[in-house]
Parts: C-alpha cells; structure tokens; sequence
C-alpha cells in the first residue's frame, strides 16, 4: 500500500514537470495545453516557429473546441474527454484562442 501510494505520487510529479516543461517548449517538440476545469493550462504558451501545439481535454464529462476565431481559422471539432487537437504554427506572433462552446476559457499561443 504505501508503494503504491509512493508510485502515484511520483507519477503526479512528473506529470507535472511534463506539463511545465512543455510550456516553453523548444526545437521540434510538441508543446501541451491540457484543458481542466474550464481553463487551458498553461493559459500562455511560448513555443518556436515550426513547433506544433497539441491541446488535451482531461475532463471527465465535459467537451471543448479550440478556435483562433482571429485568425479567421474554423473552429475544431468538439474535444470530448481524452481527445486531443493539434495545430502547427510557422510564422511568429500571439495567437489568442477561446473555447467554441465557452467563450470565457482563453489561451495565448506565443510563437517566437
């Protein structure tokens, strides 16, 4: 039990650093955005020219959408729990987003 208990806690770390780690990606390595409780977590993410965003829902009921409404862009399909959406950026700039569906969740996509 208390290996166990060890081994949940380790994964949840490393989880998490994945996540930090990712929100400045760089090279070619695909950055995450997971989307939980309503937010995108990390709400603004640096990432290269070249690199591509990958955008996880880890609700448990709940589907999403990414939309870069300003970028004149169609809106993705709807994310249900555990789908994912993946979108490359090549030219440098901040690219605002929102959640089709709930239009209070926004993100930044901060390409350099």
């Amino acid at each position: 039990m208390i290996r166990l208990k060890l081994s949940c806690q380790a994964l949840l770390a490393l989880s998490l650093v994945a996540i930090m780690t990712t929100a400045t990606a760089g090279g070619g390595a695909v950055a995450q955005v997971e989307i939980i409780k309503f937010k995108f977590l990390p709400q603004v993410i640096s990432i290269k020219a070249g690199q591509t965003v990958r955008w996880v829902n880890r609700e448990k009921r709940q589907y999403h959408s990414v939309w870069f409404e300003q970028l004149g862009d169609p809106e993705s399909d709807y994310l249900f729990p555990d789908d994912t959406y993946e979108r490359s950026f090549d030219s440098v700039g901040e690219f605002p987003y929102r959640c089709g569906p709930h239009p209070e969740m926004t993100g930044i996509v901060r390409v350099e």
